[in-house]
């Protein structure tokens, strides 16, 4: 049987993604309890799905259909069940997606010109799915909440899997790093400033546009894309204080003055104010480092280095203590790959360092190192081999936190379709006659659908 529950929380984003495409016309193919479900829940998935090119079984329509009574039956018994799910979070995740989509698409008016709504229209139909979302996802924890896995189970999981089925892993490590951000000199500062100013008397005097220099000057990496357009909500918590403090601010057309944030220094424009929204556009400057600024730095962590080799300092001390890197305060120096765990393929590396870990053994240091991080700050770092695996086929010695999880995960599976066993006719099911024969709703279903 196909996973039937992994994609719970994926299908309202999806689903609501999907509202950015005009319908011509619409049925309800579906009932469970008090709830329908439109042609166009469906039709707008596969649509959307055929734009990005994913490849699509060729029973698509049952398994979404499928996903949305599940959706639906989760979502009906947690309301049941009175599981918090709280209208802020809800608020959160509606302004979310309409910030998204104002950030894809360049302006509300846009979105109401793809969507055939007002603005306020399109958050009204958002909420729902959202709400449903929300709540199939509490459901789902609380019936597996307790399901653990044992070694044992493991090792069953494992042995069951055919060897020639068995995943090649290229080689793994597990990198620490401390990061220091040289300070530019003051004239470098007071440059990168001046050019700021000069842009604001050309915005404000009407001789050159701001999408024009943001896009042509600005230091932001998404400035090519974007022109510098973002929209901040006054929720948000994500953002520099000053540079948020100093958009929300603004009034509509106005520049603010030269400011600077923890990136460099900027100038913003306001181009729209909606309730607790803001629109802007920015135009950002890193102020030049130069080789003493950089040489100072290499020092600095040469000295660090010292010590954790000595083992006078140890290297989380060292993280919190010297690093500039943000985010390592929160992982202990250790860098985080794609799927968020420690993790970290060679093909996830910037090109600069792949070369210092070459002749570096677990447990050593790489000579400190100047780079530029992804926003074009120029730092210097001094890198920390924790561990490197070879690179291998899938084996329990190696292996066994991955084979856990998954083996964890289809255990969760089966709890799950117990749970619709046994409740789905308590349900009140009723779908349109093309989906009757679907062989992933009659897994879940059986006789429950009503004719």
């Amino acid at each position: 049987m196909k996973k039937i529950f992994t994609v719970i929380a994926l299908l309202a984003v999806v689903f609501v993604q999907a509202q950015t495409k005009k319908i011509v016309a619409d049925k309800i193919i579906g009932v469970v309890g008090d709830r329908i479900m439109l042609k166009s829940d469906i039709d707008n998935q596969i649509n959307d799905a055929k734009s990005k090119d994913y490849e699509l079984p060729p029973d698509a329509s049952c398994y979404l259909m499928q996903q949305l009574i599940i959706n639906k039956m989760l979502a009906i018994q947690a309301e049941k069940d009175s599981l918090p799910v709280s209208d802020e979070e809800i608020e959160a995740d509606v302004d979310n997606r309409i910030r998204y989509f104002i950030q894809q698409y360049g302006s509300k008016e846009v979105i109401e010109q793809i969507t055939g709504k007002t603005i306020y229209q399109f958050r009204e139909e958002m909420r729902e799915p959202i709400k449903e979302s929300k709540l199939a996802t509490a459901m789902r924890g609380k019936i597996v909440e307790n399901v653990k896995i044992t070694p044992t189970e493991v090792r069953a999981y494992f042995n069951k899997i055919p060897k020639d089925s068995l995943a090649f892993y290229e080689t793994e490590l597990e990198i620490g790093e401390i990061v220091v951000y040289p300070k530019a000199g003051r004239e470098m500062e007071e440059y990168a400033q001046e050019e700021l100013k000069e842009f604001k008397r050309q915005v404000e005097s009407g001789s050159k546009k701001m999408e024009f220099l943001a896009s042509q000057y600005s230091e932001d990496p998404a400035a090519k894309e974007n022109a510098g357009l973002y929209v901040l909500n006054r929720n948000d918590n994500q953002w520099d204080p000053t540079f948020f403090n100093t958009a929300m601010s603004l009034k509509e057309g106005q520049v603010s003055r030269v400011i600077k944030s923890k990136f460099g220094y900027h100038i913003i424009q306001c181009l729209s104010k909606n309730g607790d929204e803001v629109t802007v556009r920015h135009i950002l400057k890193i102020p030049r480092i130069n080789e003493p600024d950089i040489k100072d730095a290499i020092n600095k962590l040469d000295t660090v280095r010292s010590k954790l080799i000595a083992g006078t300092l140890k290297f989380g001390e060292a993280v919190s203590k010297y690093s500039d890197e943000e985010n390592s305060k929160f992982t202990a120096g250790m860098m985080r790959g794609k799927d968020g765990t420690s993790i970290i393929y060679i093909d996830d590396l910037d090109k600069e360092m792949v070369p210092l870990l070459e002749k570096l053994k677990p447990g050593e240091f790489a000579q400190p190192t100047a780079f530029t991080d992804p926003q074009g700050k120029k730092g210097v770092r001094l890198i920390y081999l924790v561990s490197r695996t070879a690179p291998h086929r899938e084996n329990i010695e190696n292996d066994y936190s991955k084979i856990a999880g998954r083996a964890l995960e289809e255990k969760k599976e089966k709890e799950l379709q117990k749970w619709f066993i046994k409740n789905s006719n308590t349900f009140y099911v009723q779908i349109e006659d093309e989906y009757k024969d679907c062989a992933p709703i009659k897994a879940i279903l059986g006789t429950t659908v009503k004719n």
